[in-house]
């Protein structure tokens, strides 16, 4: 099924997805997509939408199963709150990633903006992976409760620009962030550790990269070829100490 979005609004947009879904089809083309908001919002069915164009913000909010690919850059937001199914971006994507995250898989090619991660959390075997291929703003992974965040610094346009920014991991209780060639730890926040992966580690990482990489028709051995750092909390509770504790 292929759909022209030129000049059509969002919501007539999104409408036309749905209907196409219900009547049964597995695979959708949306040609010319020009900043509609909320593409794939809420799909809870096995369905690829191909994305020919720039979508715009909240791509694949409370997902639940379908497969987008977006073949240029992505806006902000994507992911929100997801449960499963994946999001592939083939460009550049903006701040807020992966918010309040639960499930499913968020592939970046290249940079990603702010906040990127931001609550991403799991529950038992559902657990939430978004990799960037390129390079990160500032609070990667900030108040991340569950999960897995990796950062490449690989495939950025700008290569003067620094791999992340301040504050990575600020607030970070839960989950793990993996970034390809170390990190400044002068940019860290208090609330974390480095250390290196172990063999599990390894293991479950090249997992995750091996399907990053087929997406993007990668090098899989270029990208492990470097060494991996682990991020993560030195505490579940990083802010227990700023709050008076209730009289007894």
């Amino acid at each position: 099924m292929r759909i022209d979005a030129k000049g059509v609004y969002y919501r007539d947009l999104n409408k036309k997805i749905r209907e196409v879904v219900a009547a049964g089809a597995d695979k959708i083309e949306l040609d010319n997509v020009n900043g509609q908001y909320f593409i794939g919002d809420g799909i809870n069915k096995p369905v690829t939408i191909t994305i020919n164009g720039v979508p715009g913000n909240d791509l694949g909010a409370f997902m639940n199963g379908a497969t987008i690919i977006v073949k240029d850059n992505g806006q902000d937001n994507i992911g929100n709150t997801m449960n499963a199914g994946k999001v592939v971006v083939h460009g550049h994507a903006g701040d807020v990633l992966g918010y309040g995250m639960r499930g499913g898989r968020l592939h970046i090619r290249k940079d990603v903006g702010y906040r990127v991660g931001i609550h991403m959390k799991s529950y038992l075997e559902n657990k939430p992976v978004l990799i960037a291929g390129g390079k990160a703003g500032d609070f990667f992974g900030e108040y991340m409760a569950g999960g897995v965040l990796i950062l490449l610094g690989m495939y950025s346009d700008d290569t003067e620009k620094p791999k992340h920014g301040f504050l990575l991991g600020t607030g970070m209780h839960g989950g793990v962030i993996y970034v390809r060639g170390g990190v400044d730890e002068k940019k860290l926040s208090n609330e974390v550790g480095v250390f290196s992966p172990t063999n599990e580690d390894e293991a479950e990482l090249k997992g995750y990269l091996t399907e990053y990489c087929k997406d993007f028709k990668l090098d899989i051995k270029e990208v492990m070829k470097e060494k991996f750092v682990k991020i993560v909390p030195k505490s579940s509770c990083p802010y227990g100490d700023m709050y008076t504790p209730m009289p007894r």
